[in-house]
Order: structure tokens, then sequence, then C-alpha cells
């Protein structure tokens, strides 16, 4: 599963989950695992690669995705910022197991607007709070499609996060958290 954070003016930063770290289905319980105090969510839009590609151009790219999703990237904050201290590698802190929720994946076009203008938004128990739209993101999810195939060869059900938008925080037993794209439900996830 690769994974592209868009957070500089520069190229997207990338990192990858395992498949172990996929939690989907259509009713999902995230449990909190015992080894953080401080587990974040971070609500991205997904899109799912739909056939092989390495060193896609960005003006193709919109030919290998055909669904998209919401999913949360959750985070071990705790163990991340102790390893980006020490200057080390955080992956155990965004790819332990169940570390990617994704919601029902939707056919892109099914809102007939273009991917760099859908809303989206993540409530918690019945509260907004991440709201955006793909505009606002840094780098457009051709871009970054484009930019991990120059190093990864993209397999058909490989899934890309494409970027958080303002708003994460942490996550706590008994939270319900709900994710939309342009006013549709995509994805439930109960805290445990």
């Amino acid at each position: 599963m690769n994974r592209a954070l868009s957070n500089s003016e520069d190229d997207p930063v990338l990192f990858m989950k395992p498949d172990t770290s996929l939690l989907s289905g259509d009713k999902k319980d995230f449990y909190i695992p015992d080894f953080s105090a401080d587990i974040h969510y971070e609500a991205e839009v997904v899109v799912k690669i739909c056939k092989m590609g390495k060193n896609i151009a960005e003006r193709f790219a919109h030919r290998y995705y055909e669904e998209i999703s919401l999913g949360i990237d959750f985070t071990a904050r705790d163990i991340q910022s102790e390893l980006k201290k020490k200057g080390l590698p955080w992956e155990i802190a965004k790819a332990f197991d169940n570390s990617a929720a994704v919601g029902q994946f939707v056919p892109k076009d099914k809102w007939g607007k273009p991917m760099d203008d859908l809303n989206f938004s993540l409530s918690i128990d019945g509260r907004i709070v991440q709201s955006a739209n793909t505009t606002e993101m840094i780098h457009p999810i051709d871009k970054i499609i484009a930019y991990a195939s120059r190093f990864f060869t993209l397999k058909t059900g490989d899934l890309i996060f494409t970027g958080t938008p303002a708003g994460v925080g942490k996550v706590q037993i008994g939270n319900h958290l709900s994710g939309e794209i342009e006013g549709e439900k995509l994805l439930e996830i109960s805290i445990c």
C-alpha cells in the first residue's frame, strides 16, 4: 500500500504501509493499540490503482484509478515524535496493524465533478473535525501518482492516501468517526 503525504511545495513525501495496516469492510472497529497513549486521526481522500504502472506521466495519471474513497491514517503521535527527535524512520508510528482505515469505494466520476474539486470531511461523534476540498491540496492527486510511480511500480489494488487537511487530533475509546465525500457517507469507525 502506497501513501503520499502532501506537505511541501516541492515533491510529495512518500511512505509505505503494509497490507496488515488495512482496516476495511462495512462497519469497522479500531482498537487503540497498547503501545501508544496518543493515537491521532488524519482523514484523506484515497484512490485505488486500477492497472499496473511505472513512470506514469502526470497527464496520464487519471487513467490509473477509477475509484475513490475516504480513509483515515491513524498515527501513534507519541511514538512518531520520539522517533523524529532521534532522526529515525517512523514507520512503526504509521504502519502498525489496522492503521489505514478505508471506507466504501465509489466511481471517481460519481458526482460529475473533477477530482481536484471534491469536498470531504470527517466527523467525530457528530461534530465536524476536518473539512476540506481537494483544490486545497498542495499536490494534486495526479501529481502524487506520477511521483510515486517513479520509485515504485504501482499495482492493481494499491491504495494511495493523498494528504491530510488541518484538524487532526486524538481519538478516544467510545468515539464514533464518520467520513464523507460530497456529503455522501463512505466511512464509519468506532474506536474501541
